[in-house]
């Protein structure tokens, strides 16, 4: 570990004394900061992010590629840069990483990529807005995210907002199960959809408080059964949007990409602007809010966590 870390791996301070006494620590993707919102919305919510973390009583690392160094935790001048980028930062899955380090490039870590250095340094629990899955139409064009093998096969539970309503959220369930995936909701019966606080389907299990999602997370890493536990947090329900608009606004984005032949890593950052436009902002706003409930709720899992492992 040393070796690695000494090689590729820049761990802040405070976030690897909290790793060696064994206090709560939240992983944060850097996607969302430079390709999910416009500058300098970006930047005010990855802080508000860390804040939200930390008044939970937990540790916030917020995760990223730069200069070909894999980051746990990020300064308030690297934030800034990635922010500022956006764009023209690539958008880093698993295949990415390797090559990115090659080159000392920078990388803004999606879900996956998250994930595999959130599991390098022993961080448990990982807060986002939704995950990726299975695209409209990805039964013919086989269009998966990375996201969904990462969860089958990296201990890092996740906490999101359901799948992202750009996808089809029916198969990438399905998806999940096959890979053996548990997929839980907070205080509620059926999954999320991320923008709307119901996707119609029902999911594994229901969790009513952090303890017992940490009791979970504790029962499946000390059974040494690999992969994640995705617990699903549903947007609050004065920010969540209706279902049926949400739904149609999203088929307008669709048809307008398809016909501009945007396909792959592009796809999630244009459906994203262009469902805000539609809106009129409200499901960006929408978005900030739910990220900011997540990290509200990873910091207490996270926290029970650490207590069940301390104690």
């Amino acid at each position: 570990m040393d070796k690695l870390k000494n090689q590729y791996l820049d761990v802040l301070p405070e976030i690897q004394d909290a790793l060696d006494s064994g206090k709560p620590v939240v992983a944060l993707e850097s996607t969302i900061i430079s390709h999910g919102m416009p500058y300098p919305r970006n930047i005010e919510t990855a802080k508000e992010v860390e804040a939200m973390v930390r008044d939970n009583g937990a540790v916030p690392a917020t995760i990223a590629i730069l200069g070909g160094r894999l980051k746990v935790g990020l300064s308030a001048e690297e934030l800034e840069y990635l922010g500022r980028a956006g764009l023209e930062v690539t958008k880093a899955s698993r295949r990415d990483i390797p090559f990115i380090v090659a080159r000392e490039a920078d990388g803004a870590t999606t879900v996956a990529a998250t994930m595999i250095i959130a599991d390098m340094v022993g961080i448990k629990l990982f807060a986002t807005g939704g995950i990726g899955g299975v695209h409209r139409g990805g039964e013919a064009s086989m269009d998966v995210s990375a996201d969904l093998d990462e969860l089958s096969r990296t201990n890092v539970s996740v906490v999101c907002a359901g799948i992202k309503s750009i996808l089809d959220i029916g198969r990438t369930l399905e998806y999940l199960e096959t890979v053996g995936v548990p997929v839980i909701s907070y205080q509620a019966d059926e999954v999320p959809a991320f923008y709307a606080r119901s996707s119609g389907y029902k999911s594994d299990y229901r969790i009513d408080s952090a303890k017992d999602a940490a009791k979970a997370l504790h029962a499946k890493y000390d059974l040494n059964i690999h992969g994640s536990i995705l617990v699903t947090n549903p947007v609050p329900e004065e920010y969540a949007l209706d279902p049926k608009d949400i739904d149609q606004t999203i088929a307008e984005a669709i048809k307008e990409m398809d016909k501009q032949g945007i396909t792959g890593k592009d796809t999630t950052p244009f459906l994203l602007a262009r469902i805000a436009e539609q809106t009129g902002g409200e499901s960006l706003d929408t978005n900030i809010k739910l990220v900011l409930n997540n990290a509200k709720l990873a910091a207490e899992i996270a926290v029970e966590y650490s207590r069940m492992n301390n104690g």
